[in-house]
């Protein structure tokens, strides 16, 4: 590829993706350093501006930091990372206070009395009351937020539709020195064109990579992208075998990746066979407030045994004005499927949800390639550990958001200056006239991903998955070398590597823990260790 006299775009430091973590970090170095973020649709259509239930932080004085880590510790299945939790934990309050200073607006108590204003609701897993949230809505309520503040200030700009296609290397370019990013080839679907953008530190804040499942409750965007581009880079990735399934999405035929908020349970909804009865507490002694991996194994149980396409979920019992006031976007949702939250049992099946693995990240957020951050659900941080609790990923996102703005406020002025980038070379491709190729690919994928790799696993089922990912892999290489590029076949690409890598790491753990049930080793070790790959081209 040839060198180009400068790059189509210049910053101090690029963030790829436009959600609580790549915003708020952006917002807290913009008073420093000039901002570029990446968004691959409109800016706020990301997992966070649908988050519903809220953010974890101990805020009552009844409460306790040892508590939250407690809990997280057990709802991750003893494969947290002590430290990390309590990094988070210890944190969180005032990454949540920052929020506040900078107007999201939590739902506050009416009755409550001396420093703590607001409404705390509980979810599963938590032993108490610690969830700060904007009625049913809190992502909303952040995103918009953050949007709003990003696109005011003067030292952040902000592109819309446009994806990152690799990230440029150090070693590409012949460059003496450490291992390092200094850029990425973006896929600006504006001009439909392949541009360059140099920069002086890149930071992941990609999210996850649900949509490898046929169902799922994330929006379109969260086909792993980071994680790809990261393992491409050479960074090992940790824990991809535990993909979370939210018990509650909304089981309808029109409905799109619609979940019911965990929070609904926290103030005590039920969860319900067809014949009314409830089945949790056979499952749990928590019941409906057990942690999510034992409600969504439940569910799945009880629908295989029974022979019926959905459970239910019944909050009707709770006082209609309550159920308005706590859930209002869920109440008019349901309402244009002909569904009243406060009369109706609700149809429910589990969906994908969250991606608790990802890149392998320290404490600021630094991956293993100098220069190159990950934060937020791309990341792994040892937080989740084989199971993540409610409330902990928003929080996740802006303790790291924090916490590598901390650290690029000391590192990046020792950093050395732009680069010329090479440009992107499309003199030998052509334009692509088998669409059809890439959407088949891409139902196949979700469909066996969904089959092989879901709530319950066995080891030929995951035998079966690597097989098929191997020819699809083949055939996506192929295309990607010939035909000029498109959102869905960059997308494809990458959700087949991230399929790959979280098929590997589920066959490389010999038993079932937290989110990873296999029929092959029901039992769990004694011993709980964390799956780590690394790139063999990466020599350590």
């Amino acid at each position: 590829m040839a060198h180009t006299d400068s790059a189509d775009y210049q910053c101090d430091v690029l963030i790829i993706g436009s959600g609580a973590a790549g915003l708020s970090l952006a917002l807290r170095l913009a008073a420093h350093y000039d901002v570029l973020v990446l968004s691959k649709a409109q800016v706020s259509e990301g997992s966070t501006f649908y988050a519903q239930g809220g953010i974890a932080a101990v805020f009552d004085e009844t409460d306790s930091i040892e508590s939250h880590v407690e809990d997280t510790l057990i709802a991750g299945a003893g494969l947290c990372d002590r430290e990390a939790v309590s990094f988070v934990a210890s944190n969180a309050r005032h990454c949540v206070q920052w929020l506040i200073d900078n107007g999201v607006a939590f739902d506050r108590d009416p009755q409550a009395a001396g420093d703590m204003p607001y409404h705390l609701t509980r979810e599963g897993g938590h032993s108490h009351r610690r969830i700060l949230h904007s009625a049913d809505a809190t992502g909303r309520a952040v995103e918009t937020t953050l949007v709003s503040q990003a696109l005011s200030h003067p030292r952040i700009r902000i592109l819309e539709r446009t994806n990152a296609v690799d990230l440029i290397l150090s070693d590409k370019l012949g460059l003496a020195g450490s291992r390092r990013v200094v850029g990425a080839w973006i896929w600006n679907r504006n001009r439909e064109q392949v541009e360059t953008c140099s920069a002086r530190a890149v930071v992941l804040a990609t999210g996850g990579a649900a949509k490898v499942y046929q169902y799922t409750t994330n929006p379109d965007v969260a086909s792993g992208d980071g994680i790809a581009m990261a393992w491409r880079a050479g960074c090992r990735v940790g824990n991809l075998e535990f993909n979370q399934f939210h018990p509650t999405s909304l089981f309808h035929p029109d409905a799109h990746s619609f979940l019911l908020t965990e929070a609904l349970r926290g103030e005590g909804a039920w969860l319900l066979r067809p014949d009314g009865t409830r089945f949790m507490p056979d499952f749990d002694e928590r019941a409906e407030l057990a942690p999510r991996d034992i409600v969504a194994r439940a569910i799945d149980h009880e629908m295989k045994r029974l022979g019926v396409d959905c459970l239910y979920l019944d909050i009707s019992h709770q006082p209609p004005e309550f159920v308005r006031a706590h859930f209002p976007t869920i109440y008019e949702k349901l309402l244009g499927f002909g569904l009243d939250l406060t009369r109706d049992r609700i149809p429910i099946v589990p969906a994908a949800h969250y991606t608790c693995g990802g890149v392998m990240v320290d404490a600021r957020g630094r991956t293993d390639v100098d220069a190159l951050y990950a934060i937020g659900e791309v990341s792994c941080t040892g937080l989740h550990g084989a199971n993540r609790m409610a409330s902990n990923s928003l929080l996740e996102c802006l303790v790291y958001g924090w916490s590598a703005a901390e650290d690029l406020l000391q590192t990046l002025p020792q950093r050395e200056t732009l680069y010329a980038l090479p440009s992107w070379d499309e003199s030998r491709v052509d334009d692509a006239d088998e669409r059809v190729v890439i959407q088949h690919n891409w139902h196949e994928l979700r469909l066996f991903m969904w089959d092989y790799v879901g709530i319950v696993r066995t080891t030929r089922r995951l035998e079966r998955a690597l097989r098929r990912i191997s020819l699809l892999q083949q055939e996506i290489d192929e295309y990607y070398a010939h035909f000029r590029l498109s959102s869905d076949l960059l997308e494809l690409r990458n959700l087949t590597q991230v399929a790959e890598l979280m098929v590997r790491c589920a066959m490389a753990r010999k038993e079932s823990r937290g989110l990873h049930f296999t029929r092959d080793y029901p039992d769990m070790l004694p011993e709980a260790k964390p799956t780590i790959l690394t790139p063999s081209y990466i020599k350590r």
